[in-house]
């Protein structure tokens, strides 16, 4: 290629099928498919690329746009993980190119009408844990394919509506459909419309008022914050103990942890030998 015309384009592929390209050139480049835009580009910084299993990695910058990259999209989480790809092209011969790297998304920070994002090479995902975890309390996400309880189920969440907010952290309902109280702690909170829509969170505590109200508060305040009228959806949490796994979801079968393993200070107890043998 020649130096001189040699521009940067990137392709973005998010988890629900959007695609976005961009370029650092002053026209619009087309090639796999894709046009890749100039008006609202990225920028990266040089990519630390290694040999054998080592993790290529790198930043990319960008502005906020309310057609491309937006910012209640980030909160929301829809960038998480989106597959990037990067060339060097030739602009001039848009044939003339080299894929410089392959990856996704990871953690994404926004400042200033603008955001930043971690780039994660394809070997990143070797780092992840595999196998069987043996410990007491269950290994599977609630509702996910090992655990298989149905969330679809009216048992497991509610909608309400919003009635008062703190500090986009604490949700106040003066009524309640019937549930246990603590039945959402541990859970989570979906905002389903409003200029939060889409906004998830954890829920830290969820208490029942003798008066029929009931308190919601989150781990973290949501960076939109909800207003009354707006529509929640709390599903219900799980603390993974086999205690909760059988009474609460009725589904001790399929229970993915280790209930029956000895602590560790049995373990380690003094005069232990014999009994622990």
């Amino acid at each position: 290629m020649t130096t001189t015309t040699i521009a940067r384009a990137w392709f973005v592929r998010r988890g629900d099928g959007l695609t976005l390209g961009f370029t650092d050139h002053d026209t619009p480049l087309a090639f796999g498919g894709t046009t890749f835009r100039p008006d609202v580009g990225l920028t990266a910084q040089a990519i630390a690329q290694a040999t054998g299993l080592g993790v290529d990695n790198t930043e990319v910058a960008g502005a906020l746009d309310d057609d491309a990259i937006t910012e209640r999209d980030l909160m929301a989480g829809r960038w998480d993980d989106a597959q990037l790809k990067m060339w060097h092209v030739d602009w001039s011969d848009v044939s003339r190119r080299d894929l410089v790297f392959n990856g996704t998304l990871g953690e994404v920070t926004r400042a200033n009408g603008a955001f930043r994002a971690e780039l994660r090479g394809l070997s990143d995902r070797l780092n992840a844990p595999q196998g069987r975890v043996y410990h007491p309390r269950c290994a599977a996400r609630l509702g996910d394919g090992s655990c298989k309880v149905n969330l679809d189920n009216e048992a497991w969440f509610t909608q309400p509506v919003v009635q008062a907010v703190q500090d986009a952290r604490v949700f106040t309902f003066a009524s309640f459909p019937r549930f246990a109280g603590d039945w959402f702690e541990q859970g989570q909170l979906l905002v389903l419309d409003g200029d939060a829509e889409g906004l998830r969170a954890a829920i830290k505590n969820d208490t029942a008022h003798e008066d029929g109200s009931r308190t919601i508060e989150l781990w973290s305040a949501l960076p939109i914050p909800p207003v009354p009228g707006d529509r929640l959806k709390l599903t219900a949490g799980c603390d993974k103990a086999a205690k909760t796994c059988r009474l609460k979801f009725d589904n001790f079968l399929n229970f993915r942890g280790f209930p029956h393993l000895p602590p560790e200070d049995w373990l380690m107890a003094p005069q232990a030998g014999s009994r622990n043998g």
